[in-house]
């Protein structure tokens, strides 16, 4: 079972577009040094969608590598299902521990369709799997049981924020395996998670991905200390001083979830160059108010 502040590292590039593999140890390494519970690599924050095959294997690797057995390593694997089957496969080979499993390509299945997807997937990589609920993969609360019910499906990360639907699927996947006692765990997978996990832990979902943990992990560990021992003055004086501000700059834009993040992570001494295509990196003015943001970030933790 996973615990702590799960860290989704970005993927870096070199000036010549090329994979990064030492900026990538060195990112990961210093991760997992800040107090990672999990590392997953080639996710969403990590440009998914803008890698080829081999340079997925290899962020897998190298990932398993700067780890060092330290942690869970799941990676991302998605898109069509020959590609997921294959990409499953080469983690599994590669020494990924588990998967995340983000949406099919393009098109919207019916939930049995989904559900069959999450199945395929499951039974070829041999790996414990958590199914990514958002875009184009969304489970209705009976679809979402029927797939937590499939050996080796271990969790159900929500990036849709239907609150409603949420909790009516926690209560569905928890009666459904109640009989069999079949460990499961929910995830919080809205972008910058911490501005929303007061309203998933009061549903039953205290899980959650960080990507500010990326550029900002003592600000994150901070938050996530504050959470878990209730101390909700802590909470609010970190969500008014930095997570809602940074949802509010990272709406200014479409890709900034994922630019915005790299960014941060170039400001605190990491060259990990730029987003590839069809993202862009961030506009000159909005890498000013990031950083001025880390910064007022950083003033909080260290006057606490």
């Amino acid at each position: 079972m996973l615990d702590g502040v799960l860290f989704f590292p970005v993927t870096p590039f070199a000036p010549d577009g090329a994979l990064a593999p030492e900026a990538l140890r060195a990112h990961v390494s210093a991760g997992v040094a800040a107090g990672a519970g999990a590392v997953f690599p080639a996710c969403g924050t990590g440009e998914f969608h803008a890698l080829s095959a081999d340079e997925h294997t290899e962020v897998v690797r190298l990932t398993a590598e700067a780890v060092e057995g330290g942690v869970p390593v799941y990676a991302g694997v998605g898109g069509p299902l020959p590609t997921a089957l294959a990409l499953a496969r080469a983690a599994r080979d590669n020494g990924a521990d588990g998967l995340l499993l983000l949406p099919p390509y393009l098109v919207s299945g019916d939930q049995a369709g989904l559900v069959r997807y999450v199945r395929q997937i499951a039974e070829a990589a041999g790996l414990p799997l958590i199914v990514y609920n958002r875009a184009n993969a969304r489970f209705t609360p009976d679809a979402a049981a029927e797939a937590a019910a499939i050996d080796g499906v271990v969790g159900f990360k929500d990036g849709v924020g239907d609150i409603e639907t949420l909790a009516r699927t926690v209560f569905a996947v928890r009666e459904s395996l109640r009989e069999s006692g079949k460990p499961f765990q929910f995830f919080n997978g809205l972008p910058t998670a911490e501005a929303t996990v007061p309203a998933y832990r009061a549903i039953g979902v205290p899980l959650y991905s960080s990507a500010a943990f990326c550029f900002a992990p003592e600000i994150s560990t901070a938050f996530h200390r504050a959470v878990t021992t209730g101390d909700d003055k802590r909470v609010d004086a970190l969500l008014a001083g930095f997570f809602h501000p940074l949802v509010a700059l990272r709406d200014k834009a479409p890709g900034y979830a994922v630019s915005l993040v790299k960014a941060g992570v170039k400001l605190r001494g990491l060259d990990a160059g730029s987003v590839r295509a069809p993202l862009s990196d961030p506009a000159p003015e909005d890498l000013a108010a990031l950083a001025a943001l880390l910064e007022r970030g950083l003033d909080l933790v260290r006057s606490a």
